[in-house]
């Protein structure tokens, strides 16, 4: 049995990651096949990944990113279509809901190949959000959907998807935060130990908003200023509008993006999460670390109802006193699964 596995941005990496050392231990007869939409293009955000979390090398890599999403997905789209007529796979798998997602869903379904989709039923119900469409039309279009959580799963069902299709697993970061975690690398540059701030902005619906953008930075440089110390990754586009809108991010921790294994450091040795990715969020919880969500929504609402995390918008005073009042709930619920997510999915194909 042949597989192609696309991938394009970080956390479709990670995931990817977990999932093929279980097709690699588990099913010798499967080959698998790896295509990097190309659409992390920056080596600190694609490249580093693939070295440190000891994946094979892509065997296509489209070097497709930098236009709109209607460019870049219907770039995607012709360049899979051709990997997949040459290859002819029994089996498509896609990751999250990202452009690369979509495309490689709409290439296999067009085809008439079967399409496997890996963190299948999330909804924030923001179609403003273009993750929000790529999860929808990917979901519909899946021959097989495999769930994080029951909450999915009836998302799934509400849309009349039938049960036939889902496959609840558990989640495959889970996973790669078991393993991966015991692999955790110091930034060697970075002067900070413990008990700061971890942050990231990447969010078009929070960068592309000049009056969001500054009112994040401006909460974040309130805590640095009169708490404790704030590290923040900057993602590329970020780092331009910053730059070309000279916004103030002097009295915070910049750094480059990092790796995957920094990442988990950063996770570990931090006090508290501020975020608008939905990955950081749980993997926040993953740390019992509590987060605060700059967005109005978020696909991970059991760790709403947990109490782990919590939606704070992007309002200035609302972003700090949440922060000055945040808590972390003792013996919090197993939410995600038992950490055997990607051994679960193999064993279906």
């Amino acid at each position: 049995m042949k597989i192609v596995t696309i991938v394009g941005a970080r956390p479709q990496f990670v995931k990817a990651a977990v999932v093929s050392k279980a097709f690699s231990k588990n099913r010798k007869d499967i080959t698998e096949i790896i295509v990097h939409t190309g659409q992390h293009f920056d080596a600190n955000m694609s490249n580093v990944f693939f070295d440190e979390l000891e994946i094979p090398n892509p065997n296509y890599n489209l070097n497709i990113s930098s236009g709109t999403h209607g460019q870049n997905t219907g770039r995607m789209i012709e360049g899979i279509e051709k990997v997949l007529l040459e290859e002819e796979p029994n089996w498509v798998i896609v990751y999250g809901d990202t452009d690369s997602t979509l495309a490689g869903t709409i290439a296999a379904a067009k085809l008439h190949i079967p399409v496997a989709h890996i963190e299948a039923g999330l909804r924030s119900f923001n179609k403003f959000m273009p993750e929000e469409i790529n999860r929808v039309l990917t979901d519909h279009a899946s021959t097989m959907l495999f769930t994080p959580t029951q909450t999915a799963n009836q998302n799934l069902n509400n849309e009349g998807i039938g049960s036939d299709k889902i496959r609840l697993v558990g989640d495959v970061m889970y996973d790669a935060t078991i393993y991966y975690g015991l692999k955790a690398k110091k930034i060697p540059y970075l002067n900070i130990s413990s008990n700061f701030i971890l942050s990231t902005i990447h969010r078009a619906e929070n960068t592309n908003n000049l009056e969001k953008l500054k009112s994040i930075i401006h909460a974040l440089t309130h805590i640095a200023e009169n708490s404790s110390s704030v590290v923040l990754p900057l993602h590329p586009r970020t780092k331009a509008i910053i730059k070309k809108e000279n916004i103030d991010i002097s009295k915070l921790n910049v750094i480059d993006p990092v790796g995957y294994l920094e990442m988990l450091w950063l996770l570990k040795n931090c006090s508290t999460v501020i975020t608008d990715s939905g990955g950081l969020q749980k993997e926040a919880y993953f740390f019992q670390k509590p987060c605060l969500t700059t967005r109005s929504e978020t696909e991970w609402v059991e760790l709403l109802d947990e109490g782990v995390n919590h939606l704070v918008g992007t309002d200035t005073n609302v972003i700090v006193n949440a922060y000055n009042n945040i808590t972390f709930p003792s013996n919090p619920k197993l939410l995600y699964g038992v950490g055997n997510a990607a051994e679960q999915i193999v064993k279906y194909f």
